[in-house]
């Protein structure tokens, strides 16, 4: 039976990147930024091979060593790419992020209004997202720590954060409704509906109906008053309010979310084992 505690290993035999010097940059979390071909493809084997084992033996009982030993590589050349388990969780938060972006992208082509566009940007993030709800607790019990460097908030976390707010700033801009906002109200709304979005996740994950059903459902029966309520405040009546509430997000919101990626800790050298995932 396989021991289902990840601890320090010595290295393993098999297959290995050769990272060589051009592997120098590092992602944020220790995460090694591949330059070649080479290296990016067995990054790439590592993170589909996780996902693989996560969804069929379930996140807690899926090792490091057993990443390593299905993706053909070696327990230290796994660890080189993401230094525990859980950094593959950022590795798979980062490709998500950009498959969701470019599968809304793509569903919202001819669509303006603002409704609409942020209804399938949702739907679409949920049908991305599908496959990997079964091990999603993981994600809660991650976002849940404001410590980690893993949070959705974190520091660490920019990237694959800036890529998500860049695409509601596409949902907002492309809409009827963006020309008619107040300038600097639309200027905070990207990242507020990154927020929203936040709030669908955490609803998703404790989801437990067939397809993610009430979830959805959650998704169409918000998403017109989320655009009512924004709509509202093109008009001067309003001003007031928006300002103040501009003030709130700015004041207390938003300095919550890191913005910079910090400087990421050592991490193993090729086939040299990284701390316990």
């Amino acid at each position: 039976m396989e021991h289902v505690t990840d601890q320090p290993e010595p290295a393993a035999t098999g297959p290995a990147a050769e990272p060589g010097p051009g592997l120098g940059e590092e992602l944020p979390g220790g995460r090694a930024r591949p330059k070649t071909g080479k290296s990016e493809q067995t990054r790439a084997v590592i993170l589909e091979t996780a996902m693989r084992l996560f969804r069929e033996r379930g996140y807690d009982k899926t090792t490091m060593r057993a990443i390593a030993q299905e993706a053909g590589v070696s327990v230290g050349n796994a660890y080189y790419y993401f230094q525990s388990k859980e950094f593959l969780i950022q590795g798979f938060y980062d490709r998500m992020t950009h498959d969701h972006a470019a599968d809304a992208r793509v569903r919202m082509r001819g669509v303006t209004d603002f409704a609409e566009r942020l209804e399938i940007t949702l739907a679409s993030w949920l049908d991305t997202a599908a496959e990997y709800h079964e091990f999603a607790a993981q994600f809660f019990r991650t976002a849940a720590d404001p410590d980690s460097s893993l949070s959705p908030f974190s520091n660490e976390s920019h990237p694959a954060r800036a890529t998500a707010v860049e695409l509601f700033r596409d949902v907002l801009s492309g809409s009827d409704l963006a020309p008619k906002l107040d300038t600097e109200l639309a200027e905070l709304l990207p990242e507020l509906l990154w927020l929203h979005l936040m709030v669908v996740v955490l609803y998703w994950v404790f989801d437990r109906t067939p397809g993610t059903a009430r979830t959805r459902e959650f998704v169409h029966r918000s998403t017109p008053v989320a655009a009512r309520v924004i709509g509202l405040s093109r008009y001067r009546v309003f001003r007031p309010v928006v300002r103040d509430a501009k003030s709130l997000i700015q004041d207390f919101i938003l300095p919550t979310i890191g913005r910079t990626a910090v400087t990421p800790s050592s991490r193993p050298t090729p086939d040299q084992p990284g701390q316990p995932g």
